[in-house]
């Protein structure tokens, strides 16, 4: 494939990139210009979203193409991913600027910060190589472990930025260790190479490195028993960076982990699938159950997100192609739901100014602030997956697909842990509309955070099933791209 269209294909990195490089310049000369270069980073992400929208309704695309002689697949699988990676990077812009002035930690670096993040999960999703795949995970990591620790004065966030800086090295060794045993036994570093190498009877050595792969992508995905850096960093970084977190890297690292298995180690199903599957338990356990005792609300959506990445990890447990649909259904609604939920903790505000995170400080914030406790509840039943709301469709969808993989006892497994976790979604908002009210909250100045958070909630809400028929249809093409 010639030069032309592999830069044809990679154009939304290569806008990112270009778009980063230029607000670095600019960074570097007015450091005062964090809004605007926040809105110009923004306009880049859209320009890069309108592209990959553009190669999915591509009658030309729709068996995608390699780039770089076959480092580089974009298909529309990694559109599909990238516009809700871009989609959650844009909200994490939008909302962060006032937030972060308000904490004195707001620098023109933040956006520049978000784009080269935002590259390197783009080149992740697109990976089709062991080395483009280090390669992108290490441009993300990076940007994000300064992310994490942003707010220089807080010692929380530096915290949360060591911390996740030494676990994150961590999970990379113990990555780049599986692909040095998969590069040995295999002979090769092409995903579409080592599925056929792999093709027949695995040896213990390329299965050691299939293990230590999809434990250090397990890491990136903060799944169980990999998820221990994930409260501690949740509830230390800027509360604007935590929702990025939450959702954007979220998805990359998820789209990658379907690629590899679905690509390189498809014709282990056997072998993978045993991993997936202990690994979706255990993050639904450990997720309903450690966030049963929390009284930070930062840490409680922490606990949410391990348990709802057990849930994806449902429909790629399955291995079918409706499998791979249900999880970027229910990926799609989980970017919405987290996002919006985040949004709400980012108004907790009292008089004078200080943010508010723990579980009292909400008491009876349905009288002091009725329209800001029914966005939370909203968020919080449809993370609970309780109809009508639209978080139920995306758990439906991923339990359906696992029932028709013959998965029953995995889908019942799945069941009981949202029953698990309903309580403590629940008791949010019983603490919000039942406890006596302690009128803490005052109320927030920031538009941004209003409609973003009301449009977001208005998609989780009945509305939301009016998508089901265009991102049924997209997810559809999407996974259909992968087989």
């Amino acid at each position: 494939m010639d030069l032309a269209s592999s830069f044809y294909f990679t154009r939304p990195e290569i806008i990112l990139s270009a778009a980063g490089l230029i607000l670095l310049i600019i960074a570097a000369w007015r450091e005062d210009s964090g809004r605007a270069l926040s809105i110009a980073a923004v306009a880049a992400l859209v320009a890069a979203g309108s592209w990959a929208a553009h190669l999915i309704y591509s009658p030309s695309f729709e068996l995608g193409g390699d780039a770089f002689s076959g480092l580089y697949r974009m298909d529309i699988f990694g559109s599909f991913a990238k516009i809700l990676i871009y989609v959650a990077a844009a909200i994490s812009l939008i909302i962060a600027p006032r937030f972060l002035k308000n904490m004195d930690a707001m620098r023109a670096e933040y956006p520049v910060l978000i784009l080269f993040a935002v590259v390197g999960m783009g080149i992740m999703v697109s990976a089709n190589d062991l080395i483009t795949l280090y390669i992108g995970l290490e441009l993300n990591s990076l940007s994000a472990y300064v992310l994490a620790s942003f707010a220089r004065s807080d010692r929380r966030s530096v915290e949360a930025g060591l911390k996740y800086f030494i676990l994150g090295a961590l999970a990379s060794g113990i990555l780049l260790f599986g692909m040095s045993l998969v590069y040995g036994f295999t002979g090769t570093t092409g995903f579409d190479a080592i599925g056929k190498a792999l093709s027949g009877d695995m040896g213990m050595g390329a299965l050691f490195g299939v293990v230590f792969m999809l434990s250090g992508l397990a890491f990136k995905i903060s799944a169980a028993p990999f998820h221990m850096w994930t409260p501690d960093v949740y509830e230390g970084a800027p509360t604007p960076v935590t929702a990025f977190f939450a959702s954007a890297p979220k998805v990359a690292a998820t789209a990658l982990l379907i690629r590899v298995t679905i690509t390189a180690f498809g014709d282990q199903t056997f072998v993978w699938q045993q991993i997936i599957m202990v690994v979706a338990i255990m993050s639904i356990i450990i997720g309903a159950v450690g966030a049963i005792g929390q009284t930070n609300l930062k840490r409680l959506l922490a606990y949410s997100s391990i348990n709802n990445v057990g849930f994806i990890l449902i429909g790629l447990a399955a291995g079918t192609k409706e499998g791979i649909a249900a999880m970027l259904v229910y990926l799609a609604i989980y970017v919405a739901m987290t996002l919006g939920g985040f949004i709400c903790l980012m108004q907790l505000r009292n008089r004078d100014g200080s943010l508010r995170e723990e579980m009292r400080d909400i008491a009876g914030l349905s009288v002091t602030r009725p329209i800001l406790a029914a966005s939370l509840a909203i968020f919080m039943f449809s993370l609970a997956g309780i109809p009508p709301l639209f978080g139920f469709w995306g758990k439906l969808v991923v339990f359906n697909a696992a029932v028709a993989a013959g998965l029953f006892p995995l889908a019942v497994i799945g069941v009981v842990g949202s029953v698990i976790g309903a309580f403590y979604y629940l008791k949010v908002v019983k603490v919000m509309y039942f406890d006596e009210a302690d009128d803490i909250i005052v109320a927030e100045e920031a538009p941004s955070l209003i409609w973003t958070g009301g449009i977001l909630a208005a998609l989780v809400s009945p509305l939301g099933y009016l998508l089901i028929s265009p991102l049924g249809t997209i997810t559809d093409k999407a996974a259909k791209a992968l087989f």
